[in-house]
């Protein structure tokens, strides 16, 4: 069986994600922004618990902009 770390190398076998900074998103939209607040915290959850809290975002950014009626401005 290979071993997870060897011998002569005492660092993690996989070392530890950098997560974002999410104390500030770069959102100007009150409502998005609270909606991406609900990733504060997640690093601490278990890994089975990702995604449904992935899976809810999704499902309440996609409500959000399904709500908002196209107003034929701006770039496409």
């Amino acid at each position: 069986m290979t071993e997870l770390n060897e011998a002569h190398r005492p660092e993690a076998a996989q070392p530890t994600p950098e997560w974002p900074d999410t104390a500030a998103p770069a959102v100007s939209d009150p409502s998005i922004a609270a909606l991406i607040a609900t990733l504060d915290g997640v690093e601490v959850l278990p890994v089975s618990e990702h995604e449904a809290v992935y899976s809810d975002l999704h499902d309440a950014l996609l409500h959000a902009l399904n709500e908002d009626p196209p107003t034929g401005e701006g770039e496409a």
